[in-house]
């Protein structure tokens, strides 16, 4: 495949990987983490407590900020099919800024279970295959994650790119489903989590205003999950 399809840097076009060691030594990890129901800041990106609720996203952790290299990165991931193997690159971004922190590790008393966020069957066919679930197929090689495809599309939304956040909110509003008869909060629960529920990382590539992680994360626990968090690889 390498013949076929030669690596090269997208940033510098250096022959090799994807992306060489220089240019992965620009990648901005310095991010500010902020609480999605009031989009302010917030230490780690955890919920603040004045703004939880029941249905409410538990947190949401983010690797790098979206721009230069990592736009790059993004866009040759998503938009073309053979380069679909740059998600190991993608993985690492994971453990570079948040897999190895205390707080990533503190936040799951139990193992988590990794939902990607799921396109539209629109979408789906048009392109091929579905980003969020590659990335989230990364995490669970590598982290030893259970990953289950538990929320479907239930509408064809409109690009949330270069809309308002309340546009942003309605264009996603009941936009999931869960997936009939799938086992994911069904499981024999381990010692001590509440029964029958589930913990689940939310994977998805670009975090803006948070609106899709909101919906789906309110969605997820009005159907039993435990506590829910995002997982995204970059913050616009």
């Amino acid at each position: 495949m390498d013949f076929v399809f030669p690596k090269y840097c997208v940033n510098c076009r250096k022959a090799g990987d994807y992306i060489c060691a220089n240019c992965f030594s620009f990648i901005s990890f310095d991010i500010e983490m902020i609480c999605l129901v009031c989009n302010k800041g917030s230490i780690d990106g955890l919920t603040h407590p004045v703004c939880k609720s029941k249905y409410a996203i538990d947190g949401a952790f983010c690797a790098v900020a979206y721009k230069g290299i990592v736009k790059k990165l993004i866009y040759n991931f998503k938009y073309k099919p053979y380069l679909a193997d740059l998600r190991n690159i993608l993985v690492e971004l994971f453990y570079e800024s948040i897999i190895q922190q205390e707080i990533f590790q503190k936040a799951f008393k139990f193992s988590p279970i990794l939902v990607p966020i799921p396109l539209s069957a629109k979408r789906l066919r048009k392109r091929g295959y579905n980003h969020s679930k590659l990335l989230a197929e990364g995490l669970s090689k590598s982290l030893n994650l259970k990953l289950v495809e538990a929320l479907q599309r239930t509408k064809d939304t409109k690009s949330q790119f270069g809309l308002k956040l309340k546009d942003r909110k309605e264009n996603i509003k009941d936009a999931f489903s869960i997936i009939p008869n799938i086992p994911a909060f069904a499981q024999p629960p381990p010692k001590l989590r509440p029964a029958g529920k589930a913990d689940i990382l939310l994977v998805d590539d670009i975090l803006t205003t948070g609106s899709t992680l909101l919906e789906a994360a309110r969605i997820l626990k009005k159907n039993g999950a435990n506590k829910v968090y995002g997982l995204t690889l970059a913050r616009d």
